[in-house]
């Protein structure tokens, strides 16, 4: 009887033995299987960011700087730097969600150094969104403030078949420039006589 009960005893013990080896074997084969599409994953994440790349030096090298041009050019990086920062968010929540051992530890440590760096060209893009719009708005109001205070259009060299018989040549347009600056002169100087003016009478009063 107790010979039989030690049997039944190490057949248990087998039997846990390889229910546990076989969860090992399986743990890592998932975690082989996470690690292959995390890697993957890299491959194209680091691929897009190089088309990025490429795509922002193009843009650096346009002579012509247009604002509203750059902000199309921008937005599709823009979609695509957002999807690498979504799948890296994902790849550390698959992370977290899986037992700790030290190689997951590692990989989660690269995955999360990548999510930053993605994280940062996100926003150094949203960036320069920000400055092309602030720079359209800008050239939009010199427009409008050109176009108020000289309405008389002064013709392109870019476009000579477009001249109107209404538009200045550059002679009329440097001096009408010239009188503005002299009219601004003088609205200067008037408003600064008599600020001058004003404090005088006000030491007068005081004293």
């Amino acid at each position: 009887m107790a010979s039989q009960q030690i049997n039944t005893v190490n057949v248990q013990m087998a039997v846990q033995q390889a229910a546990a080896l076989q969860a090992q074997v399986q743990q890592q084969q998932q975690q082989q299987q996470q690690q292959h599409q995390q890697q993957q994953q890299q491959q194209q994440q680091q691929q897009q960011q190089q088309q990025q790349q490429q795509q922002l030096q193009q843009l650096s090298q346009q002579q012509d700087f247009d604002p509203v041009h750059r902000f199309k050019m921008l937005i599709p990086l823009l979609k695509d730097s957002l999807q690498v920062v979504l799948c890296l968010a994902m790849n550390m929540a698959n992370f977290n969600a899986v037992v700790s051992t030290d190689l997951c530890w590692k990989g989660n440590e690269a995955v999360a150094q990548r999510f930053d760096k993605s994280l940062e060209e996100f926003y150094a893009l949203c960036d320069q969104l920000e400055l092309c719009l602030r720079l359209a708005h800008e050239c939009l109001s010199q427009s409008i403030d050109s176009t108020k205070h000289s309405p008389n259009l002064v013709p392109t060299a870019t476009k000579p078949d477009t001249v109107q018989t209404e538009s200045l040549s550059y002679s009329q347009y440097l001096s009408m420039i010239k009188s503005q600056i002299s009219c601004a002169k003088d609205i200067h100087n008037a408003l600064l006589e008599c600020s001058k003016k004003i404090a005088g009478k006000g030491q007068g009063a005081c004293n």
